[in-house]
């Protein structure tokens, strides 16, 4: 059997027990000694299955950290002296034949008897291992459940403890979220600042030219860094999204929102919703053999160049993207305005589009600003679209016909195929990406400020 089932097993059956003894016993006092629990019973089982499962969870744990090394040495005990004293590529290599032996999925060339008898050692030692943590686990917790079964009584504050639990994981979970961004963020500027340290941030953030040559470090054949080609890029190309999406997406929540009946909106809204659910290499793909050369041949059915590959093919498709993202935020910040609002405007005399226009907007703009900014931040990080559709040219140019290159795509430019961050040629990507979180951090930022700032407060 698989050892992730036995695991999942093991602790389901821990959990369910621990929670019925403590659910049980509570219940029990409650109702023999006529005494009134501090907490309900549902706390008690939760607090006597918190108990039980925390030390199976941590013996878990302490082998998911050690368990890998603790093979390692095994097998390395099970090696020749000869190999195990040579070490670097071939010691890894002969660890890696062994592991491959013992897992059943076998190895190129042939077996040494020594690798054999290694593979079946290592068998035997990865079920007894096994067999010991499960057993481990399994007492460590059953040891707690007693523990936590003989602490219940009538006046134990177990809602208490139970709510610290949860309030210790829910702290947890928030500074997992903290700690990786601080992770991406330090990760970033590390690299970034070893990129600095071969170009000069100057030329690199106000130069014009875009021309990285894969050369020699040192040999002054670095080529040009300049940034400004790419964010001209970004801001045509996210421009031109927002332009289709702003107007389609504020006049769908407001229909969806003022005008349309629940049976219409029921029907529609998960539809434009389904927007959002399609993969954005789709969209990409969409751009490049559909968007564009309609594109293309509608250019030259009025006599204007245009591109199949340029900032308005990706530019247009990110905008039909963008629309429920737009569509949905907005409707559901129009819907919040106060119905009394709505009913004072048009009980004055005012028209419907009258009321939309002068009372319902302005009261719901800060919101809607908001929600336009989060769009920008989200077409500015756009990646797959532009790499298929936008044409791949970092040179600065106006024409929104013709091809550009964007931030992200440059990114992935310079991160494909072999690369050793030895260079400037790849820690570009570094500097890259943290512009570009830059940009989206100050525009969420910015849409947070916007909000708290004029949101006005209705009773």
């Amino acid at each position: 059997m698989n050892s992730t089932l036995i695991i999942a097993a093991l602790l389901l059956i821990l959990l369910s027990l621990a929670y019925q003894i403590g659910w049980s016993k509570s219940r029990t006092i409650s109702s023999s000694k006529q005494e009134k629990l501090h907490s309900r019973p549902v706390y008690h089982g939760a607090l006597v299955a918190i108990w039980a499962l925390v030390p199976a969870l941590l013996i878990l744990g302490l082998w998911v950290l050690l368990g890998d090394t603790a093979t390692r040495q095994f097998i390395m005990a099970q090696l020749p002296q000869e190999i195990v004293t040579e070490g670097g590529s071939g010691l890894v290599t002969a660890i890696q034949r062994v592991r491959s032996i013992a897992s059943g999925f076998g190895v190129a060339g042939e077996i040494q008897p020594f690798e054999q008898a290694a593979a079946d050692a290592l068998r035997y030692f990865t079920f007894i291992t096994f067999m010991v943590v499960i057993a481990a686990a399994a007492g460590t917790g059953l040891l707690a459940l007693l523990y936590a079964r003989r602490r219940i009584r009538a006046r134990l504050r177990a809602r208490n403890e139970v709510e610290t639990v949860l309030r210790i994981g829910l702290i947890a979970c928030s500074a997992v979220a903290i700690l990786t961004t601080l992770g991406i963020v330090a990760s970033l500027l590390t690299e970034a600042i070893r990129f600095f340290s071969f170009i000069n941030p100057l030329s690199f953030f106000f130069g014009t030219v875009w021309n990285p040559r894969f050369a020699t470090v040192g040999t002054g054949g670095e080529g040009d860094y300049g940034l400004l080609p790419l964010l001209w890029g970004t801001i045509m190309v996210s421009a031109i999204a927002m332009l289709v999406a702003v107007p389609v997406g504020l006049m769908s929540a407001v229909y969806l929102s003022q005008y349309a009946s629940k049976r219409v909106r029921d029907i529609v809204k998960p539809i434009i919703e389904v927007l959002a659910g399609i993969p954005t290499i789709v969209y990409g793909f969409f751009a490049l053999v559909t968007v564009g050369p309609f594109l293309s041949q509608l250019g030259g059915f009025i006599g204007i160049e245009i591109r199949a590959t340029s900032a308005l093919t990706a530019g247009l498709v990110m905008g039909i993207m963008i629309i429920p993202f737009i569509s949905s935020l907005s409707e559901d910040i129009l819907q919040q305005v106060p119905r009394a609002m709505r009913d004072g405007s048009l009980g004055l005399g005012a028209t419907q589009s009258e009321t939309i226009r002068r009372v319902l907007l302005p009261a719901a703009l800060p919101g809607i600003v908001g929600a336009f900014l989060l769009a920008v931040s989200r077409a500015i990080g756009e990646t797959m679209i532009v790499v298929l559709a936008a044409g791949n040219s970092p040179v600065l140019r106006a024409n929104p016909a013709e091809p550009i290159s964007t931030v992200t795509v440059t990114i992935v430019n310079q991160l494909t195929g072999d690369t050793d961050f030895a260079g400037p040629q790849s820690l570009v990507a570094f500097a890259l990406g943290l512009t570009l979180f830059a940009m989206t951090l100050l525009l969420n930022v910015a849409a947070l400020f916007i909000v708290r700032k004029y949101r006005e407060q209705y009773e």
